[in-house]
């Protein structure tokens, strides 16, 4: 029987209608809207098309709309053994999984190899615009142009183009025909419930993820294998460090409240206690931060104890003495590139003034973000600050030297802080400092952040 598989709004239409429903595909059902014919989500593609052909039938495959490629990099260059490694272990998995490998381990020559490899067009997804800039720029050195963009007001596709997770969500239903290989950058990300849009509807039938921290909190990193692949092949820092990655230590600085912020302290986090005591809520439990908030939008006395929450934690991130400390490792460190995170906006900023430093928020616009960057990296300045920006994925230039004043408990934000001061050069030993309020919640969070062998 002569089949028509075609491609529609992110999804496949088989038809016609009047196929024998023991040789319909997995994953398709029938749509009375569309005459009776049989439809699925378009990552079913590679799946469905080769079904049909084993079963004998003469398809018209109607839903591919991407094409080979002969775009070949200029320069040669000789993968380290990991990257080499993970591009063949992919290939062994006949050209679908996830690569996990640290910060700074060349996660992206390893898409570029296997971009060289498959020659289909390609659509390279990333969680940020600074990224779809970086991504776009580095494609064009190693493949020529054009490259498409796609997000940030642009969306221009070609054969080879970069979007934002965002965009590749909203927008999929209207070029998921157009790419054959999809690079997920960042690939924890597209687990969400919404960003996994982007892989749905796809019909890409090679996929890549990358990422150096795939788990995630939700669980939902399970996903992965269904929507990119296994993980065929994963590294870590301490089995690259010293030759792939730079040497690097981890040391923790206890710090002290002042009598004036412990007095504070105590008094905010016993009114937080309490109420979650009275209310009977065990907060490491299952759904207890949620019943937290909840009950305290039921009562003035509630409201009172989030904002008593929120004050407690406000005295334990950004205490006086941490920021004593910062100076004295800027002092130490005067000829060494650093950088220091925290976990909210007014603290950088409040060191900025202090120290005169530069520093990165969300905020901040994409020239002046730009701008900052170049600026540490040809050493016009040798420390910037950032409130949770700099996490993941933008190439850094040459830091050795990071500190922590505070973040979440989330190992994957402590993963990728160190990540990037790994970056390997001659000689460098790169240094993470964390400081920690003794005697708060902090230590708490701290030990959870840790909870990594690179920090072991």
């Amino acid at each position: 029987m002569k089949l028509t598989l075609e491609f529609d709004r992110g999804t496949l239409l088989l038809s016609p209608a009047s196929i024998c429903p023991t040789e319909i595909p997995e994953g398709f059902v029938r749509d009375a809207r569309a005459g009776g014919r049989y439809r699925a989500v378009g990552m079913e593609y590679r799946r469905a098309l080769a079904k049909l052909i084993r079963a004998g039938h003469d398809v018209d495959d109607q839903a591919r709309a991407y094409v080979a490629l002969d775009r070949k990099s200029p320069e040669t260059r000789v993968p380290f053994p990991h990257q080499r490694d993970a591009h063949e272990a992919w290939v062994a998995h006949r050209r679908r999984g996830v690569v996990v490998l640290p910060t700074g381990a060349g996660k992206s020559h390893v898409a570029e190899m296997a971009m060289a490899s498959t020659q289909r067009s390609t659509l390279v997804v990333v969680p940020t615009l600074d990224l779809v800039a970086q991504w776009a720029g580095n494609l064009e050195r190693s493949f020529g142009g054009p490259i498409g963009v796609i997000g940030g007001g642009s969306f221009q596709i070609e054969d080879i183009t970069v979007s934002t997770y965002d965009s590749a969500y909203l927008h999929m239903d209207r070029f998921g025909d157009r790419f054959g290989l999809a690079i997920f950058d960042e690939v924890h990300h597209l687990p969400g419930e919404s960003l996994s849009q982007a892989a749905e509807l796809c019909i890409a039938p090679y996929r890549l993820g990358l990422t150096a921290t795939p788990e995630r909190p939700d669980g939902r990193h399970e996903l992965l294998e269904t929507l990119v692949g296994p993980i065929v092949l994963r590294r870590t820092v301490t089995e690259l460090s010293g030759e792939y990655l730079a040497d690097y230590e981890t040391i923790r600085i206890d710090v002290q409240l002042s009598p004036e912020e412990r007095e504070a302290y105590d008094a905010a986090r016993a009114e937080y206690r309490g109420f979650v005591t009275s209310k009977g809520i065990r907060l490491g439990g299952p759904g207890g931060w949620q019943r937290f908030i909840e009950a305290t939008s039921r009562s003035s006395e509630g409201r009172s104890a989030l904002q008593a929450y929120l004050r407690q934690k406000r005295l334990a991130q950004a205490s006086a003495s941490k920021v004593d400390r910062l100076g004295e490792l800027l002092a130490r460190h005067r000829d060494e590139k650093l950088l220091f995170f925290t976990a909210e906006n007014r603290m950088v900023h409040s060191i900025s003034r202090k120290f005169l430093v530069p520093v990165i928020t969300h905020e901040t616009p994409t020239a002046e973000r730009r701008t900052i960057l170049d600026g540490l990296g040809d050493g016009r300045w040798n420390v910037v600050g950032t409130a949770r920006v700099l996490n993941e994925g933008v190439d850094m230039p040459d830091v050795s030297i990071g500190v922590i004043l505070s973040g979440t408990g989330s190992v994957r934000e402590h993963v990728q802080r160190l990540g990037r001061i790994l970056r390997r050069r001659e000689g460098k030993r790169a240094v993470l400092y964390e400081l920690v309020t003794a005697d708060t919640s902090e230590s708490f969070t701290s030990e959870r952040r840790r909870a990594h062998e690179a920090y072991r």
